[in-house]
């Protein structure tokens, strides 16, 4: 059963401004931080999209991390560490969880998933260790497949519905086929009372109907639709007149 204002399991965020040390340094600086807004969360599915730059992964990184999710990502169980590079904005936000919890959790970070993948891997090679972490992914080991396949592993075996899912721009790696895919995937699981929060720059990914797209730009935070987003027009206007596009390009 879909989830709704009274059920989703994270329904806001804020930013503890007085707390703030100083806009002049990072992640402070980011138009995000110094232009935020309340941001109310879309019981089924929220998008944060902007183009690079405005702070969309570090925002959803701080707010994973205060959620109580590992930095680079993975279930609420993982704890390791890569490379020691986020930042510390999660001591600067207050998040508001509702009454119902969440029975699954999960962070996709796209640029942190080789690692994930790899501590999956060290895991399952204490032969004391018990279940083999894989086995939640679909049994094959990550790093033996593609990186779109892997990705999707991740999607269809280890997402499991009654879930909180944070994801930092899951189409990386995933052809227009798969994104669709993922769409698919993602009516299916919000259908089984799951909420979702995405960073994306795809606009098929965007094209949820049951949610909110916020974008983030150099004046802060506003709420828009699909086809308002600059993603989705530049993109209908290079399949609208790809020749003209393309001239004005490579003058």
């Amino acid at each position: 059963m879909k989830l709704t204002q009274e059920t989703q399991y994270v329904k806001r965020l804020n930013v503890k401004e007085d707390e703030i040390p100083s806009y002049d340094f990072f992640p402070f600086d980011l138009p995000v931080i110094k232009h935020f807004k309340e941001l109310l969360f879309h019981p089924n599915v929220t998008y944060i999209v902007g183009e690079n730059g405005m702070g969309k992964s570090t925002l959803l990184e701080g707010m994973a991390i205060k959620y109580g999710f590992n930095p680079e990502g993975g279930t609420l169980n993982f704890n390791f560490s890569s490379y020691d590079s986020h930042s510390n904005l999660d001591h600067y936000l207050r998040l508001a969880k509702g009454v119902y919890k969440a029975k699954d959790h999960f962070f996709f970070r796209a640029e942190t998933y080789y690692n994930l993948a790899t501590n999956i891997e060290e895991l399952d090679a204490d032969p004391f260790a018990g279940a083999k972490v894989v086995d939640g992914f679909g049994g094959k080991s990550l790093h033996q497949q593609s990186h779109g396949e892997s990705f999707f592993a991740a999607f269809t075996n280890r997402f499991r519905g009654e879930g909180l899912y944070i994801l930092d721009e899951p189409e990386a790696a995933l052809s227009p086929i798969r994104q669709l895919s993922m769409l698919a995937r993602i009516h299916e699981l919000v259908e089984q009372g799951s909420q979702f929060i995405i960073a994306t720059h795809s606009p098929i990914l965007m094209a949820y109907p049951d949610s909110k797209m916020i974008v983030l730009s150099e004046d802060g935070m506003t709420e828009t639709t699909l086809e308002e987003t600059e993603h989705f027009k530049v993109m209908k206007e290079f399949f609208d007149d790809k020749d003209r596009l393309l001239h004005h390009l490579f003058q």
